[in-house]
């Protein structure tokens, strides 16, 4: 069920960027390649990828003297 909507959804992102300038057009048909590949049948369903963990602590926007 899951995967029928997401190669729906592609065909009318497809659809849309038929009548998009070039740049949007670019941009609509790469998202509607990242629909189909969650509509495939191969498609692990269920199971999202977890972000990559920092290798840095993030860096204070307050530093300097006066910081509590």
């Amino acid at each position: 069920m899951e995967q029928e909507f997401y190669r729906g959804l592609a065909q009318r992102v497809r659809d849309i960027a038929e009548q998009a300038d070039p740049f949007t057009r670019r941009r609509l048909l790469d998202l509607a390649k990242r629909y189909d590949a969650k509509g495939s049948p191969t498609a692990r369903s269920g199971v999202t990828e977890l972000p990559v963990p920092r290798t840095t602590p993030p860096i204070s926007t307050f530093t300097g003297p006066g910081e509590a």
